[in-house]
């Protein structure tokens, strides 16, 4: 069971321009944005079970995404997958790969995926038949 999910962001307010919109489009919205002690500004995110969270790292080094961790969140159909990837890359996200079936996981998964501006690895993905 996870407990929360957090990308590391050096610029929050950026971020949250960013995370606004392309979490919208699956009904996830900011619940939060506080600070605690000098820079460090988290921006949590209600409307997902486990809650998201995007902040500085607490150790006051630069953000890095890792290599092969992702976060990947669950679309409710395969026009939200394709808004959710239409707004990363309004919101100064890059492309990772379309919209699309990925039928080598499952024949129903539908996922794009991208890349915020911090390089923070995302997907979307609907497991549902069309």
């Amino acid at each position: 069971m996870l407990s929360h999910v957090t990308v590391g962001s050096a610029d929050i307010e950026r971020a949250a321009r960013f995370y606004d919109p392309v979490l919208a489009t699956l009904g996830i919205v900011r619940a939060k944005t506080f600070k605690i002690g000098i820079g460090y500004a988290p921006a949590g995110f209600s409307g997902i079970e486990p809650p998201f969270w995007v902040l500085r790292p607490q150790n006051r080094q630069a953000p890095s995404p890792g290599n092969g961790a992702m976060v990947a969140f669950e679309a409710q159909s395969r026009a939200a997958v394709d808004a959710f990837h239409a707004a990363l890359l309004a919101n100064s996200g890059t492309d990772e790969g379309a919209p699309g079936l990925r039928a080598h996981y499952h024949p129903h998964f539908y996922g794009a995926y991208g890349r915020d501006p911090e390089g923070n690895k995302l997907c979307c993905v609907c497991h549902k038949p069309e």
